[in-house]
């Protein structure tokens, strides 16, 4: 069995191969390149993001504690109106008690 092969298949063949090599491969390579880059520059910039919301969580990690701080604080002012209010009965029961005045000077 005799095959004869024109020569032009062999052409085909040979610059075929060659494109592959020489324009394909490379441009593969080069796209596989950028989009490695891409990734590692996303991986980057979430990194950033964790470390920022850390920072986040740990700086407002204190807002319980300044809203129990306002509660209270409220309830001082309440008790100090409360005194304020009641300062003229507060210093007569102290004259009957002291016999003086109440004030010094």
């Amino acid at each position: 069995m005799n095959l004869d092969v024109p020569d032009i298949v062999y052409w085909i063949w040979g610059i075929t191969l060659a494109l592959a090599i020489f324009v394909i491969v490379p441009a593969a390579l080069y796209l596989l390149h950028r989009t490695l880059n891409a990734a590692r520059m996303i991986e980057r910039y979430f990194a950033e993001m964790r470390d920022a919301g850390l920072g986040i969580a740990k700086n407002t990690a204190a807002i319980p504690a300044l809203d129990e701080t306002i509660n209270v604080a409220t309830q001082i002012l309440n008790v100090a109106g409360a005194i304020n209010e009641h300062s003229e009965a507060i210093e007569q029961v102290f004259v009957t008690r002291t016999g003086g005045n109440g004030r010094e000077g």
